[in-house]
């Protein structure tokens, strides 16, 4: 985990690795990952779903009727359909039923009993509600006044086939898959889920066991592919490297993957080859770094052909926040999703301090209708990220209290019933 945050360097969008560069603006770096994801993304072919495997995905293309909605003329009442003028003689011991062949025709002055959702008989001038009516004998008498085409809900009242139901990019939730079945679909067109391979960097990573002799346990392997795999990619593998920029190069270069995260490796140590390794493959640097921390040195590259590499720092938060800044506004691009809102902006409780001139991304817990800020927010630090609701966005120069902050949701539930009470050690 070799990328520690060096003063910032020159920021230039799309130039090559071995060109001067500076850091992007925070905003701005997120703006271009998701420029860089729709632009990737414009053509892959849609996938298609079952409807029941299609829940929490986005339309890839319109919604359009397959059919009329409703396919026939259809009862909106249990009752009677009745033809001309009343009272009417009801046919004897017959009903029309839903998913029963439809009745043969009525003629003038004759009723039929009818189930809501049953198709109503040709020659039907109006539907007479059950409560609506009374029979003595064989004749059936209105007890209201009778419109034509009354209760009758009449073929293609909700739509016509081929009508655009719902748009492109629609989120699908349950209602949405209730409609596409009742327009006659089995199933739906969405985006491909973009396939990421996880490329941890660095000869001092262990994977068992504790720390020991300058080696550190790897918190980054374990915790990227789960929540790569929670934005909504397709993880193809998570591997581990050591500091050699052949084997980097080859990795890089050989990956099948839509987008490859990698940690370490992005500043300018003697052992961080990624910008090499880039220049070598001729790849378009997007961001190389940005002005936030932590996480100034990350970056984001065009491999070409639609691929990407996002770097992400060594350190395990300021990963989170690279992770953030522009793995997730791609990897939405990329899937075709609208970036969810969150629940939105909130004041912070207390005075959060900031960096003089970046952006400062804090883990914090919403009490209430406000912010508190949690401590253990160094580069390094997992243990305040580990209970947070989010990443509050403090701009540069700090927040005051009372100020309202942008959160940057996790792509879990809050965790915030295992936090220590306002006061403790968190916060």
């Amino acid at each position: 985990m070799k990328s520690k945050e060096p003063a910032p360097v020159a920021p230039a969008t799309g130039h090559r690795a071995e060109q001067p560069h500076r850091a992007t603006a925070w905003p701005e770096a997120r703006a271009a990952a998701a420029r860089a994801g729709t632009a990737a993304g414009a053509g892959r072919e849609p996938r298609r779903l079952p409807l029941g495997q299609a829940l929490g995905q986005v339309l890839a293309e319109p919604l359009r009727a397959l059919t009329d909605l409703p396919s026939f003329d259809t009862s909106a009442m249990d009752g009677w359909a009745v033809a001309g003028q009343g009272p009417w003689t009801v046919r004897a011991d017959t009903s029309v039923l839903a998913g029963h062949a439809p009745a043969a025709a009525l003629t003038d002055g004759e009723a039929i009993r009818i189930a809501t959702g049953a198709p109503v008989p040709p020659g039907t001038t109006a539907v007479i509600r059950t409560e609506h009516s009374r029979t003595e004998g064989p004749l059936l008498h209105a007890l209201r006044d009778v419109v034509s085409r009354q209760d009758i809900r009449p073929r293609g009242q909700e739509c016509r086939s081929g009508d655009e139901l719902l748009p492109a990019g629609t989120a699908v939730t349950p209602v949405v898959l209730g409609l596409a079945a009742a327009a006659g679909y089995d199933e739906l067109p969405v985006p491909p889920r973009p396939r990421v391979e996880v490329l941890v960097l660095g000869d001092e990573l262990l994977t068992a066991g504790l720390p020991h002799a300058g080696l550190i346990r790897d918190a980054l392997g374990p915790m990227l592919g789960p929540w790569l795999e929670a934005l909504g990619a397709e993880v193809l593998g998570t591997r581990r490297i050591g500091d050699d920029a052949e084997e980097l190069y080859a990795a890089v270069t050989g990956s099948a993957a839509d987008v490859v995260v990698t940690t370490g490796g992005t500043a300018a140590g003697p052992v961080d080859h990624l910008h090499r390794v880039l220049d070598k493959a001729g790849a378009t640097l997007l961001v190389d770094g940005v002005k936030v921390r932590p996480g100034h040195p990350m970056l984001l590259a065009s491999l070409g052909g639609g691929r990407h590499l996002v770097g992400l720092p060594g350190n395990p938060l300021a990963a989170v926040s690279g992770l953030l800044t522009l793995a997730e506004p791609l990897l939405d691009a990329l899937a075709g999703a609208s970036p969810t809102g969150g629940r939105g902006p909130a004041p912070v409780l207390d005075e959060v301090h900031g960096h003089p001139h970046d952006t400062r991304l804090v883990p914090v817990v919403r009490r209430g209708d406000h912010l508190v800020a949690l401590h253990y927010n160094g580069p390094a630090m997992l243990r305040g990220i580990a209970v947070a609701d989010g990443m509050a966005v403090v701009p540069p120069g700090g927040a005051r209290s009372g100020q309202e902050l942008d959160v940057l949701d996790l792509p879990w539930p809050p965790t915030s019933g295992a936090v220590p009470a306002q006061g403790a050690c968190f916060t």
